[in-house]
């Protein structure tokens, strides 16, 4: 989904009348009392029909989860995934206060989720600055330091593993769209990829987030903000490491200028989060990432979600190239993932 204030930049825009789904989800909620509302609906994601609302006491951000998600391939998905989103929200707030919007309130019948809307005066979205060339060391380095404290607080606290028994959702909306669709597209490398969903599963040890992506991170100056876990689910830390990191890798085919920079944050965002690993021997997390990256890697081409800046077939073909290659012979450290894929491009 996108940067969730977009939309609600001035009370001065022209409102659209709010779907009544929301206006009785916010209002049995305890936050409107108002028989409609109005605010501005969000288009860019994939996932959900997201709303910036005006209510009685300002503006707030409301999201329903879509059945089908909006791809060319045909993608579905739980929509209860909505109320394992809230959950995520109260254990990140307790891990590290402020690394995501604050939960105001969650309708399970209807699927809203309600939260507090973020002035985009103050934040700003981590993917349109890595589009502006701005890779900045300070940011790959908070962002390891937030994604680390959620998942160690998570990882000591493991009756929370109850609260999120999302497997199905978590293999229908990233495994089987990510790796599993790529297999079917790679035969050859299919055996190494399905290996990545058993190794996904079979190392179930904190909650992760399911979609660390510069999209879904806000910047501001306390440090960044997570939003949009609709994966959120008990399973491999890795994957939450593996999926942001490699798209600091991609960043190098939408903006060439500032690669140097972004394979400086990929080492810094590495070398920031490793460190703080507890619950588990850094060496093993990190051998699962270096083995998972190039597997997310060819799916940003050949998945069911391919990343949209990703456009012309020399740069599909590098991805395929690099990626490949590490499927049929795994890295054991994430350096080894950036070094390749840096000697490619300079090839």
């Amino acid at each position: 989904t996108r940067h969730l204030s977009e939309g609600c930049r001035s009370r001065k825009k022209r409102l659209a009348e709010v779907p009544i789904e929301f206006v009785r989800a916010l209002n049995e909620l305890g936050l409107s009392n108002a028989s409609s509302l109005y605010g501005n609906p969000l288009t860019g994601g994939v996932s959900s029909d997201i709303w910036c609302i005006e209510t009685e006491k300002g503006f707030v951000c409301a999201k329903r989860a879509l059945a089908k998600l909006r791809v060319a391939a045909d993608w579905y998905a739980p929509v209860e995934r909505n109320l394992f989103e809230a959950r995520w929200l109260q254990v990140a707030h307790k891990a590290l206060a402020g690394c995501a919007p604050e939960l105001l309130g969650q309708h399970p019948e209807l699927g809203v989720l309600v939260m507090q809307y973020l002035d985009p005066v103050h934040y700003r979205l981590w993917k349109q600055e890595l589009l502006a060339g701005n890779a900045d060391a300070h940011t790959a380095n908070a962002m390891g330091q937030v994604l680390s404290k959620i998942h160690s607080y998570a990882a000591k606290n493991s009756q929370l593993a109850r609260e999120f028994p999302t497997d199905k959702i978590f293999f229908e909306i990233r495994l089987a769209p990510y790796l599993l669709a790529t297999a079917e597209r790679h035969p050859k490398l299919a055996h190494a990829l399905e290996a990545l969903v058993l190794q996904t599963q079979n190392n179930a040890k904190t909650l992760v987030h399911g979609d660390v992506s510069p999209k879904n991170i806000l910047l501001r100056q306390q440090g960044p903000v997570l939003l949009d876990a609709e994966c959120a689910t008990w399973s491999d830390p890795a994957f939450d490491l593996a999926f942001c990191l490699n798209h600091l890798l991609l960043k190098c085919l939408w903006t060439p200028s500032s690669s140097s920079d972004f394979l400086h944050c990929f080492e810094v965002l590495t070398n920031s989060y490793l460190p703080s690993v507890g619950w588990e021997l850094p060496t093993d997390l990190e051998a699962r990432a270096a083995r998972l990256l190039p597997g997310l890697l060819l799916a940003r081409v050949d998945g069911k979600s391919p990343v949209e800046y990703v456009t012309e077939a020399h740069q599909r073909e590098h991805v395929r190239r690099v990626a490949s290659a590490l499927l049929i012979k795994p890295a054991s450290h994430l350096h080894e993932i950036a070094n390749a894929w840096a000697k490619d491009l300079n090839t």
